[in-house]
């Protein structure tokens, strides 16, 4: 009976460790929002200091500024996995070396961000979230021209999602850093929004 009891807690506690991992990967973007709320400093902030220091002499971030340095970190990490499966997966040469430039351009901007986020003290997600988690599970079940068309409107309505989000952070921004961060990459994601909208029309 011992040995069942012993069996039976191995059991449950294996299960919620595996429900735990599963919470935090899929729910990274929300780990990471959390923890900078739990950072965030702006209501001690006058309008012209946008950060302020702890006792520690650590950098705070406004939580506007860290939700879109999340939210950014979290959209790149997607851009690169969705650019190497369209590298593998796709048919059509445009959109393989759409991904390509994908893979090459976010791995820059995510690396901006990584080492902004480092020197601001932001938490970045540690993996993607489980909206964009659903578009790679999705575009992992297709092949051939399903995939490129799949891939192709998944791209065009994440670049016009993200060129609004960083055209807002550029104007509104607070910190200068996250904000600079923002106005540099945003030409980069016009150019890409372009790009993906010119294939869109030509496989029509």
């Amino acid at each position: 009976m011992k040995k069942l009891n012993v069996l039976f807690l191995a059991g449950a506690t294996a299960l919620a460790m595996q429900a735990c991992n599963s919470s935090t990967k899929t729910n990274s973007t929300e780990v990471a929002q959390d923890s900078n709320s739990a950072k965030d400093t702006s209501g001690m902030m006058s309008k012209k200091d946008t950060t302020a220091k702890t006792a520690g002499g650590v950098m705070k971030v406004d939580k506007d500024d860290a939700d879109f340095a999340v939210e950014a970190a979290n959209g790149g990490m997607a851009e690169v996995a969705l650019g190497q499966m369209a590298q593998q997966k796709a048919t059509s040469p445009d959109v393989k070396a759409f991904g390509a430039k994908m893979v090459t351009d976010h791995t820059k901007a995510n690396d901006q961000m990584k080492a902004l986020a480092k020197e601001k003290n932001i938490t970045l997600p540690a993996t993607v979230g489980k909206d964009e988690q659903k578009i790679m599970d999705d575009l992992s079940k297709k092949s051939g021209k399903d995939f490129d068309k799949a891939y192709v409107k998944a791209m065009v309505e994440d670049h016009d999602k993200d060129v609004k989000m960083f055209e807002k952070e550029s104007k509104d921004g607070k910190d200068t850093g996250v904000k600079s961060f923002a106005s540099t990459t945003l030409p980069v994601l016009k150019m890409h929004q372009s790009m993906i909208k010119a294939i869109d029309q030509k496989m029509k």
